[in-house]
């Protein structure tokens, strides 16, 4: 039997969890780039895009909103509840400057897409080297 250090179990432990934070939950976020944008995808399926505020700030982009569940029993003894409703909030630190009043917002099919135009300075440059003859 392999023994675990206390921290490996706590991880196990905790890794069968969702992902939860103090005030609701922390949506997983996909970041990427091309040439020209960084591009954010979050899964927020059951979430009405008026319910969540997008903004960029700085070149941090802070994804919130909330989720309502409504049932018409308030009072259930619960054995396991995952279901999640209750506000969510997530901020992330892009890894390039951005210009964020040009960012687009879109949601299809429960995700949101966020893409921001890379500043011009943050875009890749190509230099061409010059040989001198001596």
């Amino acid at each position: 039997m392999r023994s675990l250090i206390p921290f490996d179990e706590f991880d196990r432990f905790f890794s069968n969890f969702p992902q939860m934070s103090i005030s609701g939950f922390v949506p997983a976020m996909d970041v990427y780039q091309t040439k020209d944008y960084v591009i954010v995808e979050t899964s927020l399926p059951g979430i009405k895009p008026e319910d969540v505020n997008v903004v960029i700030e700085n070149d941090i982009l802070t994804i919130q909103g909330s989720m309502e569940k409504k049932t018409e029993v308030d009072e259930k003894d619960y054995y396991r509840k995952e279901i999640r409703s209750g506000g969510f909030h997530r901020s992330v630190v892009l890894s390039v400057s951005v210009q964020g009043d040009r960012a687009e917002a879109e949601y299809a099919s429960g995700v949101l897409r966020v893409k921001i135009p890379k500043a011009e300075h943050a875009k890749p440059k190509s230099i061409t080297v010059n040989v001198k003859e001596k």
